[in-house]
């Protein structure tokens, strides 16, 4: 028998581990981010917070606008690509202590409008020549509205924005404005990311000029030859006036420097301290993070099985992101 000591001594163990487990509320919620970077990020999140440290996790699809909201109101936990302080709704949230941006995810991430090569240079291989020889800036594109004709409208140009519901679409509707282009062109938004890039995509492939909103990272800068058309520097107070949808006189300015994290909610840091120092680790290399969409968009595979091969591929990436018990966890799963 054992001694009274022991016996007690292991209850409160019991007790104190019953205690922790209650305080850390499973499954934990991570957005369901739409976009082909921020699908992979999250899935590669999920797997080492379920192998490594035993977590239960789930998604919950939203918007970028829906699911910020949801996280300050710990609807969810976790949104595994944040493009931190470019939405008012998050710059509020950061301000009021709902909301944390951990991390540098990934470093050289960038965004703006772009072109093809083509359209700027031509193509001799292709048999395509220059259609808008002097286009650099977004200040050139009104005299070349009918060069990205909009099928529609054949008397204005076409800008592809991005998808309803997405912070950018807001910040692009408001450049529209404030470079004086909401007459020439048309602002088109695509049904997801995925449609944005079939559009882009295939435009390119016919040897078609497009004009269009894109980031990075993604496989599409890695896939083509593009210009980033160049925009104003970037003004913090123009900035605001772009990311308000209700501001009636935005100007103009580049989006401001992108920092990626992980944003999480103020319940979550204070309930899973492992992972908050565990996601402020994080650090994915761009090329290496674009490759892999690419070979993800190319043979149409699920970012979850992306992930698993990620992780099996590039341990000297993770490993260094994790405890080494975690870490060993994580490497017999796989």
């Amino acid at each position: 028998m054992k001694p009274l000591k022991t016996l007690l001594a292991g209850s409160l163990l019991t007790l104190s581990l019953l205690t922790h487990a209650a305080d850390k509320p499973q499954p934990i919620h991570f957005g369901d981010i739409t976009w082909e970077s921020g699908s992979l990020i999250t899935e590669i999140l999920r797997t080492l917070v379920e192998k490594g440290y035993g977590y239960t996790t789930d998604t919950l699809p939203g918007s970028t606008v829906s699911l910020e909201a949801a996280l300050a109101k710990n609807d969810i936990q976790v949104i595994g690509e944040e493009w931190a302080g470019r939405s008012p709704a998050w710059v509020r949230a950061e301000a009021e202590g709902k909301v944390f941006g951990l991390g540098d995810t990934v470093k050289g991430a960038t965004e703006g409008w772009w072109v093809p090569e083509f359209v700027i240079k031509g193509d001799p291989e292709r048999g395509l020549a220059p259609l808008a020889p002097e286009l650099k800036s977004v200040a050139d594109l009104p005299r070349y509205a009918h060069v990205f004709k909009d099928p529609e409208s054949p008397d204005k140009g076409r800008f592809l924005n991005s998808p309803t519901g997405w912070t950018s679409e807001i910040v692009n509707s408001q450049k529209l404005k404030a470079y004086g282009l909401s007459d020439s062109y048309v602002n088109f938004r695509t049904g997801s990311g995925a449609a944005l890039d079939a559009e882009v995509g295939a435009s390119i492939r016919r040897g078609k000029p497009v004009l269009f909103y894109y980031w990075s990272p993604t496989p599409l800068l890695g896939r083509y030859k593009l210009v980033k058309l160049e925009e104003p520097p970037f003004d913090a107070e123009a900035w605001k006036t772009l990311s308000d949808t209700n501001n009636p006189s935005p100007r103009g300015t580049r989006s401001m420097p992108a920092r990626l994290a992980i944003g999480v909610s103020a319940p979550f840091r204070t309930q899973y301290p492992e992972l908050v120092a565990f996601f402020e680790k994080v650090d994915l290399p761009i090329d290496l993070l674009n490759q892999t969409l690419g070979q993800m968009a190319e043979k149409r595979l699920q970012p979850k099985a992306v992930a698993q091969a990620f992780l099996r591929d590039h341990p000297d990436v993770w490993r260094a992101w994790l405890p080494a018990d975690v870490a060993a966890k994580v490497s017999g799963s796989l």
